[in-house]
């Protein structure tokens, strides 16, 4: 067979995927005769609301000089990691503003961090194209350097998002720009299993984000620049479980919902959306209308203990605290006092979920609590 003829033949089955493809997805739309917002909206359900002192900024964390683009809690919820274009990692005490570690790194190019289950490691990655685990007990060497304990290495393109598995200090995962995720054995620094890459039902494009089920942590997502995100177990790494589609950008940003049975992910194409890992379906979109100007991008975002409320932040510096049940924007964190002044890179919220934090391309981080009558939603 000539080289021609297999273009043509490829070209034909590749028609036919897209053409399956729409006609699975008009099939979805179908059987999607509602809503979450439609259907809460006939049963008279009402919005959340918010007075001026319910979700106030408490705490400013300068230290950084450069972009902050990553930020994580410790489940013991008083302590702060933060990665910055600086070139360090910071460890804060969250309720005193202090910093307890200032970590240089070994490539200033990072863009991810987290805590370790027991707080008592952190992680990072970025352009190096590999995970540096540092021990935040080991003594600093002679020079003041912390030293690193443990180097992931093994992707071939950067490490664009990293999270231990709940529960264990032992193991995590890592998205790549070489289209992969990897879990890994911290112990022996080596790669326990590869999702996608040469496997057919892996990503075709840059792994931005992951997001491990605290409920099943053999279970995880995964967000692309292929526009899609996908679920994998870690227990069958030659495919992925669901793929779910309809975003039209490069989907930056995947979270799993308070239950395991459900994950947002957000987009640039400025919406976030719910998705169920059961059936496969949407259940939600999260968009704020705009003009005909640029749509901001989302970035980062995290779900309230319960899951009534979505925090979603955007590259215009907006960031919205959504009603994830009528779709409905109640505050917006980027219009009050003491908002930040560029982009929100990266947010989290700690385990108790009594505290916000955000982080932002004006090299800050600020921590906001909820008060007035409510202290947790």
């Amino acid at each position: 067979m000539s080289v021609a003829e297999l273009k043509e033949r490829h070209m034909a089955a590749t028609q036919t995927v897209n053409d399956l493809r729409e006609k699975l997805k008009q099939k979805r739309l179908q059987l999607l005769d509602t809503d979450v917002s439609g259907y809460a909206k006939r049963q008279g359900k009402s919005p959340v609301t918010f007075g001026p002192t319910d979700l106030v900024c408490c705490r400013i964390l300068q230290g950084h000089t450069g972009k902050v683009y990553s930020l994580d809690w410790t489940p013991e919820k008083n302590r702060i990691v933060s990665a910055s274009q600086d070139g360090r990692l910071i460890v804060w005490n969250a309720l005193t503003s202090q910093k307890t570690h200032a970590i240089k790194l070994p490539c200033a190019w990072v863009m991810t961090c987290a805590f370790s289950p027991s707080g008592q490691s952190v992680a990072c990655g970025g352009l190096d194209s590999a995970c540096s685990i540092f021990n935040l007990n080991s003594p600093i060497d002679k020079d003041g350097i912390h030293p690193v304990s443990r180097m992931l290495s093994g992707h071939k393109g950067y490490v664009s998002s990293c999270q231990y598995v709940p529960d264990e200090d032992t193991h995590l995962i890592t998205s790549s720009g070489d289209q992969t995720c990897v879990l890994w054995d911290i112990t022996t620094g080596l790669r326990t299993s590869v999702f996608g890459g040469e496997f057919q039902s892996g990503h075709t494009a840059d792994v931005l984000s992951v997001s491990i089920s605290s409920s099943n942590p053999k279970l995880f997502v995964s967000g692309s620049c292929d526009t899609t995100a996908r679920l994998w177990d870690t227990r069958v790494a030659s495919r992925a479980q669901r793929t779910f589609h309809g975003h039209e950008s490069d989907v930056n940003t995947v979270k799993f919902f308070p239950d395991g049975n459900r994950f947002g992910t957000g987009s640039d194409d400025g919406s976030c959306r719910l998705f169920d890992i059961r059936t496969g379906h949407q259940l939600q979109v999260y968009n704020q209308p705009h003009g005909d100007g640029d749509i901001p991008h989302v970035t980062s975002m995290a779900f309230s203990i319960s899951g009534r409320l979505l925090f979603v932040g955007y590259s215009n510096g907006d960031c919205y605290v959504w009603d994830t049940l009528l779709a409905k924007v109640v505050l917006n964190l980027g219009s009050v006092q003491n908002s930040h002044e560029g982009r929100i890179s990266c947010l989290g919220l700690s385990a108790d979920g009594s505290a916000l934090c955000t982080g932002s391309w004006d090299t800050n981080l600020k921590i906001w609590a909820f008060g007035g009558h409510r202290s947790v939603v």
